[in-house]
């Protein structure tokens, strides 16, 4: 797996496989519920969570769905890479608010497979199939805020 690029004097690292379920997590969010990705975020090895700005809590249904949905991705192996792009050309495609200040001008873009793209600078599996099983544990909402608690197995 390569380095993951400095930003601000860091390198971001996170367990690979929990990092990229976030990405599969936070890209299906924001295509079903059209709130963008999560704004607030804790990631760990043994299990972590996601917090959504929605204007209601999302149902058991719902929850079990995009608990079935990362699993079928994550069955179907499908690669993980990797592109770099300007800070120009990222303006068009990608949500730059969160990029931190002194990031460089040339950006990494994190695709699995046709299912999600954002830009990253943290570590990840090489194919789906790497992560496990994805199980979301608790979710609550409360004050207009989605959490979601998932672990891999």
């Amino acid at each position: 797996m390569d380095t993951p690029p400095v930003i601000n004097g860091h390198n971001k690292q996170e367990y690979p496989p929990m990092h990229t379920a976030e990405h599969l997590l936070n890209g299906e969010m924001a295509r079903r519920y059209g709130h963008g990705r999560a704004f607030s975020a804790h990631i760990e090895r043994k299990k972590s969570k996601l917090d959504y700005h929605l204007p209601a809590g999302l149902s058991d249904e719902e929850l079990r769905s995009l608990e079935s949905y990362i699993n079928g991705v994550i069955g179907e192996n499908v690669a993980v890479t990797e592109e770099y792009i300007t800070q120009a050309e990222a303006m068009d495609r990608f949500d730059m608010s969160r990029l931190p200040d002194g990031a460089s001008d040339t950006l990494r873009v994190v695709h699995i497979g046709t299912y999600d793209q954002c830009l990253c600078a943290g570590s990840h599996v090489g194919r789906t199939g790497e992560i496990g099983t994805f199980r979301i544990t608790s979710a609550r909402w409360q004050d207009g805020v989605q959490r979601i608690v998932f672990k891999l197995g």
